[in-house]
């Protein structure tokens, strides 16, 4: 990270929780900042370099998903959704682009192991400079400025998605089951099902295969799991 303490920005309307939160952080190690609404929330995730965002949904000014979008333009930094949520609205969070999740209500010591699983994933890989570009047909990933091509098209990508393709263009032909892919990309403290695999993969096709021909380079392997073709 380049620096001592990481750097968490944690963005709620509930002050309370805010405090409760900080204090609990602040003595497990982080550097802890806060923000009440979502302008202040955004203002500060793109001026400060938190090293991870705590986000909630439900803001007083910009909502939490108007401020994940801006955000997803501007930086790559991982965020980590709060909300109230039934099973579907977790599978809907995912889309939005988020790292993770944490439901409503949570505790802190929850939140932080969230946050370390986090970290760990982001500061290993796609982060480090120098790297080989990775190429598959007319696919191209570049480690070192974090960008990925599809033919002369840039693609725009979550943090998780750029690691699912990562992880995938590293071994073409490798088949990787699920629960594989949910380790090497979501972290051995994911706390979902390996069906969330699913909805990543879903969303990573969506960006990178080209009109109506599907399936171009992530192929199914029912009861197996995914590989590029």
């Amino acid at each position: 990270m380049g620096r001592e303490r990481p750097r968490v920005l944690v963005v709620d309307g509930d002050r309370h929780t805010t405090g409760i939160v900080r204090r609990y952080l602040e003595r497990d190690g982080y550097t802890v900042m806060t923000a009440h609404d979502g302008g202040e929330g955004l203002k500060a995730a793109l001026s400060d370099s938190p090293d991870v965002v705590v986000l909630a949904l439900l803001l007083p000014g910009l909502s939490g998903l108007q401020v994940r979008r801006a955000l997803k333009s501007e930086s790559s930094v991982p965020i980590i959704l709060t909300a109230l949520a039934t099973e579907q609205d977790k599978l809907t969070r995912l889309n939005l682009g988020a790292d993770d999740y944490v439901t409503k209500p949570f505790s802190p010591r929850e939140l932080a192991a969230k946050i370390r699983a986090v970290l760990r994933r982001t500061a290993g890989e796609g982060h480090d400079t120098g790297r080989s570009p990775l190429r598959y047909k007319q696919l191209t990933l570049l480690p070192s400025s974090y960008c990925v091509t599809a033919g002369y098209r840039e693609v725009r990508m979550t943090p998780t998605e750029y690691r699912l393709l990562e992880v995938l263009l590293r071994e073409p032909g490798r088949l990787f089951t699920r629960s594989q892919l949910v380790e090497k990309v979501l972290g051995h403290d994911f706390q979902g099902t390996d069906r969330t695999i699913d909805v990543h993969v879903l969303n990573l096709r969506r960006k990178i295969e080209a009109g109506p021909r599907r399936n171009r380079y992530i192929q199914t392997v029912y009861g197996g799991g995914y590989k590029l073709l």
